[in-house]
């Protein structure tokens, strides 16, 4: 693996992808600033998770941003729509799903961005992967390579700095199964994470959501048992 060094934003969910990103960004040698964001979404959930992470993998800054998309609402995230439960890989592959909250990753970036040249950092990590995915439009390459150059005109260190913004998509061409087996390799303990779009009171996870039937293929295919805990095991 790449050593490398400095500061990093990395945008933190608590969920499985941006843990796995975590903890290649920390082997790496960056210090790593977390950003999370509480924007309203159902799975509040995933804010402790990320709290867990955070304070695991050691990351010298974990701050929560509060912007509330349900005033825009458009998303079984955000909104009053269900959430899709028992998709087949076919329909996950075929059109956007509802789950999709509309220009999510662009927002994200861009607090991200702010936060980077807030502690002076020019690299910022983002878990999106563009195989074993819900079919969002801004999980893709092209989408993560338009931003860092928008990222680069847009702002004093793109265009004062020498090194200028890199943003890191470390998990954008693995499967699932390759993202579990590279995190167990770093030490991740994946049963402090989540990925369910629709937990039980209690923290369970439905186990029929994308979210969650991707999840439990990726174990299944690395040859491991998902640790947390879903509503049909209890």
């Amino acid at each position: 693996m790449i050593t490398e060094t400095g500061k990093a934003v990395l945008l933190l969910s608590g969920g499985l992808d941006s843990t796995t990103c975590a903890a290649i960004a920390r082997a790496r040698g960056f210090e790593i600033y977390g950003l999370s964001f509480d924007y309203g979404q159902r799975h509040t959930i995933e804010l402790a998770a990320a709290a867990r992470v955070a304070d695991r993998m050691g990351l010298i800054r974990h701050v929560t941003a509060n912007i509330d998309l349900r005033v825009f609402g458009g998303s079984a995230l955000t909104d009053d729509i269900a959430v899709p439960k028992g998709r087949s890989g076919d329909e996950m592959a075929g059109e956007i799903p509802v789950t999709y909250v509309p220009a999510r990753n662009t927002i994200f970036l861009s607090f991200a961005l702010a936060y980077a040249e807030t502690v002076g950092a020019n690299d910022i990590f983002i878990g999106v992967n563009a195989l074993d995915f819900s079919g969002y439009p801004d999980c893709r390459p092209d989408y993560i390579a338009a931003y860092q150059a928008m990222a680069n005109l847009a702002t004093r260190s793109g265009v004062e700095g020498t090194q200028g913004i890199k943003i890191h998509t470390p998990l954008i061409d693995m499967t699932k199964a390759d993202i579990i087996k590279t995190g167990l390799a770093l030490g991740v303990d994946y049963s402090i994470t989540t990925s369910c779009y629709d937990p039980a009171a209690n923290g369970a996870a439905c186990g029929e959501c994308d979210a969650c039937q991707l999840r439990l293929k990726g174990f299944r295919e690395a040859g491991q048992t998902d640790p947390v805990a879903y509503v049909n095991d209890l």
